[in-house]
């Protein structure tokens, strides 16, 4: 399996707490106090980027901002619309949370569309750690291409990005190089939305889980 840009992004240097734990079985419980550690530094930078926005939203919520944000993005972003209604679910995040120094963490909900409806809320968490500092905000979208890959994600207990069906990140020019007839298979993602002085961001080693948020 493998992540593919099709045109590759730059990023600070930085290091993936799962491979960290890979690497160190040892460290395990440190890691998970700097996981822990990120991700909440991440939450308090969220009123600083986007004060509409409020942890935990509700369904309702997550709907309206995943509305607006699909709806944005179509209307900028040259072929997204054609890549939408090619896809078998879409996955939209439109609002993650990067903060942190030295121990960074993104956070931020979700909804999955099928067919124009929504059937799912989605979390999407990750944590790093390396030379980088601040507080960003951007909104990322998953196009699954297959039924299989959606099955992925319903299935299972946490979806790592980086492992399970292929993954593509596309950059901004993507619609003058693809075409949709040969998008068959796997999940492309768009990051979008960018602000914050905050380098680095990247949706690689996510951590996007079912959630069931109040209406």
């Amino acid at each position: 399996m493998s992540i593919t840009p099709s045109i590759f992004e730059r990023r600070a240097p930085r290091t993936d707490l799962v491979r960290r734990r890979e690497a160190q079985p040892g460290n395990s419980n440190l890691d998970r106090v700097m996981t822990l550690l990120g991700v909440m530094l991440a939450a308090a930078s969220l009123w600083f980027l986007n004060p509409a926005v409020a942890l935990g939203a509700s369904a309702s919520e997550i709907n309206s901002n995943a509305t607006a944000a699909l709806s944005n993005l179509y209307r900028n972003t040259p072929g997204a619309r054609a890549l939408g209604n090619k896809s078998k679910g879409i996955l939209i995040f439109p609002n993650i949370v990067k903060g942190g120094f030295i121990v960074a963490g993104q956070y931020g909900d979700g909804a999955l569309r099928e067919r124009g409806r929504t059937v799912g809320y989605y979390r999407s968490v990750a944590a790093s750690v390396g030379f980088q500092a601040g507080a960003q905000a951007f909104g990322y979208v998953l196009f699954f291409m297959d039924n299989d890959s959606l099955r992925y994600l319903d299935k299972s207990d946490g979806w790592e990005l980086g492992t399970g069906p292929s993954l593509v990140v596309l950059d901004k020019g993507f619609g003058k190089n693809l075409s949709t007839t040969t998008l068959q298979k796997g999940v492309y993602a768009y990051i979008f939305d960018q602000k914050g002085l905050m380098g680095g961001v990247g949706i690689q080693g996510s951590k996007i889980t079912k959630i069931t948020p109040g209406q």
